[in-house]
């Protein structure tokens, strides 16, 4: 039996087998029920190997073992393997779960802690900056450098980055208000931020720039992240953020921000 190597892939995709599984398992749904040495000779697979696949085979769940000699197998219903698999990545997803969950009660993962915060201290501050790409990664970030925020949050964005980050971090945002963390937002003027702005400023203050385009994000004086592109001009997924752990730059860049939030209009 001669099957096409691009459908060979998508089963071996599909269902995480190895090419000699898949021809196996292929071969056998062509029967129905069959020897291994049958199988071998259908599906090319060298005889030595087809008795360990079809073992391998068996324990997924993709097919069963008929009684008697000669040894024959017998192929499952495809849509049965699917439920089969989907409940099998389930449950490893889950156990891996509870794994990481429980990982950080033991003592490797304070093990790990100690290695990078002894690590950290060695690394050259200039050098701790990194691109992100993707929008979402971007905000995964964010969300990360507002965890550990303790006196203030900066923001310059768009009216779309204002809607976005309140859609995205108000859970965030509200652990910051309760924390007393001082959260301050500057964007163009916009009809579709009016529309929220008494959502917005429960939990931020909120000002009108005009003119000016810029995304960016400071924390504590110290760190920073900005965007490098308008977000009506590149797809989200094309978006890069830089990161950059400098105080230098961040108390700088701050005190600039101050003269111009001072003259805003709320």
């Amino acid at each position: 039996m001669i099957v096409q190597d691009n459908f060979l892939k998508k089963i071996r995709s599909a269902f995480d087998l190895n090419i000699y599984e898949a021809k196996i398992w292929t071969a056998l749904l062509s029967r129905g029920m069959a020897t291994a040495g049958e199988l071998s000779d259908i599906s090319n697979v060298p005889r030595s190997r087809s008795y360990d696949i079809l073992e391998s085979l068996e324990k997924k769940g993709f097919v069963m073992l008929k009684v008697g000699k000669p040894i024959k197998y017998i192929a499952i219903q495809p849509e049965e393997v699917v439920k089969r698999v989907k409940q099998t990545v389930k449950n490893g997803a889950d156990q891996k779960l509870k794994h990481l969950s429980e990982v950080k009660e033991d003592k490797l993962f304070k093990d790990l802690e100690l290695l990078f915060k002894q690590g950290i201290t060695h690394v050259d501050a200039s050098s701790l900056a990194g691109a992100i790409k993707g929008r979402d990664n971007i905000y995964a970030h964010i969300d990360f450098l507002l965890q550990n925020a303790k006196k203030t949050v900066t923001i310059m964005t768009t009216p779309d980055g204002v809607i976005r980050k309140f859609d995205k971090l108000k859970f965030r945002f509200k652990k910051l208000k309760d924390k007393g963390v001082k959260l301050r937002i500057a964007t163009l003027p916009s009809e579709t931020v009016n529309k929220r702005v008494n959502e917005i400023k429960q939990l931020a203050e909120l000002r009108s720039v005009p003119n000016i385009k810029a995304r960016f994000i400071i924390i504590d004086k110290s760190d920073i992240l900005f965007i490098t592109s308008d977000d009506k001009e590149v797809h989200e997924s094309y978006d890069i953020g830089i990161w950059v752990d400098t105080s230098y730059f961040a108390s700088a860049l701050e005190q600039m921000f101050n003269l111009t939030w001072n003259g805003l209009k709320e």
